[in-house]
């Protein structure tokens, strides 16, 4: 019998026995969680696996940072507001090598693993792609033994949890931490104070120097929590750092004893707030200073460790570019460039050139967005509230990139204008992606057609002004995640044939190709996708109450919500099919199930309507016999991490139907691709260099290209000569615009209508139309041929390969970051 009643005498390691590793969970589930075998529930053994796991982790997390010291090594810090990483046990026990062992000991100590790994919550520190490219991102720089640190906010609540209400989105917080996080280390020992607020005072040193002084601050505690990440196929451990806010003095003793007992905790509260929510809404004033707070204490935090870090190890300045790397994923972590100058010019002494000097080779910038209006800009006025002498410095650094503006163009002011960091208005406005172009030494787009698009548009007189500074980094995603963790049969069946070098090596995918013609191989590979399908027929029946039938095309657009993804596109489709099967019963077509998956944000009216069309149009097809032997229409609510681990195995097609040249590039589209299913698109983000992966018979292309939607604006697009001269579209608009599917809520859906009309159809909605219902019917006819879908959805998951986070993170190592790989030994 196990003995769980005294401390083991075990060294964690990969190569631990199955009885090792159940003493091991023994242990941690009565000393950890102080729970007997007898009456421990699902969420203490679940715990206490992860224990033990982590024990392991942190082994090889305190060899990596011995290693790191050792070797002097360069490391690249990721700064980034969303961290997407789901649900962490699964993909630790793949990386860590012990995920058959481990499965092996809970069986044998009577526990389902799959029902331990369904308690654990998401860890949902973002919105979307963004975070979840940064949680790839942070398993690639392990992976490949990369000295990287990744530096994030510890919201206490995540994005929001989703419920539909009479269709309605509801939103209700995320609390993620209700039982605590597991993995997490606090490191109250790395806290740091960080100022805000005050004023700037005007000071000469004794040298008659003019040195401003920031004073009058108040000041906000953030403490740091760290997550082990661990490497697969290796013994690296990075680890991403978050910080929590906290009040610099809990309580105002002297108000509490003076009766004053909610006055006494006031800033406590106040300060707590800015890591409270991941991206408040900033519709009203309060709103948008909490985000810009937000932003410069978790910038503040993480370039004072980086600091600390530094000067522990190093004398002097000259040092810092070929030891510290900093990358700006996005414009959220964009003050952190005058922080820095701040940090080096007022703290340390450096004299302007010199600090500056330092600052353009340290940071680089990745640009995730072709939308100028998601470009982040700060209003002066409140900069100057919250960051007064960071304004100071912004200003002065575009008073001197004026100055090569100038010598670059001179006399003409529509350059000084357009890339001044600061627009002209009413109130004047900080542009801080023109702050991350400059400071920078490196901006990348993130798909090939993004950062042709970035050249020729967004940052044109930018690339002009610096022409070796743009580059591309097309996006990828882990397989360790996407594919082995989960799809384990899928991932078992191509080690079967190709070898178990795959997940760190996803170009052997190729050794595939040869299979395809395969016919046994075929009848495996979709009947792996059947089973797949059948588990998540079970879930639609769990959350939605609706029978589905696995053996129907399972059409999937799981994406956040935005008119650009085009969500309502889709809509229109599943409504002309909905006609078709109601004015011909006889309508010839594969059954289909429209699966949806995403969240709008809060603010977001159009978006919110949307979500309640798909709804209430489903409600509707669902119900009606005549046709939901063909047709269904599911929107799973609550769309994070871990449902996506559980439909993108499951799908036969994907939706990636953005309006050209709008998407940067997308990740959903990589994930479902992997796992063999077939893209319908349009030639955006990196469905160009899918479609150039996979070939153009085994991919669905339609719609307008970039060169002809900005032909038909500067033409002078107009929806209305469409709803006028086509019979299909204007029938649709008017039933979507009706109270049909909405009896008893007139106008609930009328808003669509009128985006699609009266406000312009900005995203060409009714332009794609009828290209995109032919290109459906010719899924239509490949799904009808099984051999044919088999085929093209194993060639789909073979030719993927270069979208591995892996072959992006070696390009920006390579491009960027220049890190020497640092092996870790046990």
């Amino acid at each position: 019998m196990l003995n769980s009643t005294i401390p083991v005498k075990l060294k964690p390691t990969a190569d631990m026995s199955v009885e090792e590793i159940k003493e091991l969970i023994l242990y941690h589930l009565r000393y950890t969680q102080a729970q007997s075998r007898e009456i421990a529930s699902v969420r203490d053994w679940r715990k206490a696996v992860s224990k033990a796991v982590q024990d392991l982790l942190i082994n090889r997390l305190i060899a990596t940072q011995s290693a790191h010291r050792k070797a002097e090594a360069k490391r690249v810090y990721y700064l980034s507001l969303e961290f997407l990483m789901g649900r962490l046990l699964s993909n630790n026990l793949w990386n860590a090598g012990v995920h058959d062992k481990v499965a092996e000991a809970l069986g044998e100590l009577g526990q389902d693993f799959e029902i331990l790994r369904e308690d654990e919550s998401d860890m949902g520190l973002g919105n979307g792609g963004l975070g979840r490219l940064a949680a790839c991102f942070l398993d690639s720089m392990a992976t490949l033994d990369l000295p990287a640190v990744g530096y994030g906010i510890r919201y206490e609540f995540g994005l929001f949890r989703q419920e539909f209400v009479n269709g309605n989105q509801v939103e209700h917080p995320d609390d993620w931490l209700r039982y605590g996080n597991v993995w997490e280390i606090i490191r109250p020992e790395y806290a740091q104070t960080i100022p805000i607020y005050g004023e700037v005072q005007s000071v000469f040193d004794d040298k008659g120097r003019y040195r401003p002084k920031w004073i009058n601050t108040r000041d906000v505690i953030g403490v740091p929590y760290d997550i082990p990440i661990a490497g697969y196929g290796t013994q690296t451990v990075n680890f991403l750092r978050l910080w929590e806010s906290r009040a610099s003095e809990d309580l105002d003793l002297n108000a509490f004893n003076q009766g004053g007992y909610v006055e006494a905790v006031q800033q406590k509260n106040l300060s707590e707030t800015i890591s409270k929510v991941l991206y408040p809404n900033d519709k009203t004033e309060n709103g948008k200073e909490l985000r810009l707070v937000q932003q410069y204490f978790f910038v503040a935090c993480s370039l004072r460790d980086i600091m600390r870090r530094y000067k522990r190890e190093y004398k002097g300045w000259e040092q810092f570019p070929d030891k510290v790397a900093v990358q700006l994923n996005d414009t959220h972590p964009a003050v952190a460039v005058p922080e820095l100058m701040r940090m080096l010019h007022d703290e340390e002494g450096q004299d302007w050139d010199q600090a500056w000097g330092l600052v353009t080779r340290v940071f680089s910038y990745t640009n995730h967005t072709l939308l100028p209006e998601a470009l982040e800009r700060w209003s002066v006025p409140l900069f100057a509230k919250v960051l007064p002498r960071h304004l100071q410095i912004i200003f002065e650094i575009n008073k001197r990139h004026l100055r090569d503006v100038e010598a670059k163009w001179p006399g003409d002011g529509d350059k000084q204008r357009d890339l001044s960091l600061v627009e002209e208005g009413h109130v004047q406005h900080l542009r801080m992606a023109h702050l991350c172009v400059v400071a920078s030494h490196s901006v990348n787009g993130v798909a090939a057609l993004h950062t042709e698009l970035l050249k020729k548009h967004l940052f044109a007189d930018f690339h002009a002004l610096y022409p070796k500074k743009l580059n591309n980094k097309t996006n990828g995603i882990t397989p360790r995640r996407w594919l082995l963790a989960c799809n384990p049969e899928l991932a078992s069946l191509i080690t079967e044939k190709i070898g178990d070098g795959w997940p760190r090596d996803l170009d052997r995918l190729k050794k595939l190709e040869a299979f395809a013609d395969d016919k046994a191989f075929r009848k495996q590979f979709m009947a792996i996708k059947h089973r797949n399908k059948e588990r998540l027929a079970e879930i639609i029946r769990e959350e939605c109450d609706l029978e589905v039938d696995p053996s129907a095309l399972f059409d999937v657009q799981i994406k956040r919500l935005h008119e650009y993804k085009r969500q309502h596109l889709n809509l229109m489709h599943i409504l002309y099919l909905y006609q078709k099967l109601l004015q011909d019963p006889d309508f010839d077509m594969a059954p289909r199930v429209f699966i949806f998956g995403a969240k709008a944000a809060p603010g977001y009216e159009l978006a919110k309507t949307i979500i309640k069309a798909i709804n209430a149009v489903g409600r509707v097809i669902n119900h009606d016999e005549r046709v939901n032997k063909k047709l269904k229409v599911v929107f799973l609510p609550n769309y994070r991490v871990s449902l996506a681990a559980r439909i993108i195995p499951a799908a036969d097609l994907s939706e990636q139907i953005s309006t050209a040249g709008k998407e940067a590039s997308g990740t959903g589209n990589m994930k479902l691709s992997l796992n063999g299913a077939l893209t319908i698109g349009t030639l955006d983000g990196a469905n160009i260099e899918i479609k150039e992966s996979v070939g153009d018979e085994n991919i669905f292309i339609f719609g307008k290209t970039v060169d002809e939607v900005e032909a038909l604006w500067a033409e002078g697009y107009n929806p209305q000569t469409i709803y006028d001269s086509n019979d299909t579209v204007r029938m649709l608009l008017e039933w979507i615009g009706s109270d049909f599917f909405t009896p008893g809520e007139h106008n609930a859906l009328l808003s669509i209508k009128q985006s699609l009309l009266d406000h312009g159809d900005p995203f060409l909605v009714l332009a794609d139309f009828d290209a995109y219902v032919a290109a459906q019917a010719e899924v239509d006819k490949a799904f009808k041929d099984k051999d044919r879908w088999a085929r093209m959805a194993i060639l789909n998951t073979a030719r993927v390969g270069m979208f591995s986070s892996d072959r992006t993170i070696r390009q920006y190592n390579e491009d960027i970051w220049n890190l020497k790989p640092v092996k870790v030994k046990i």
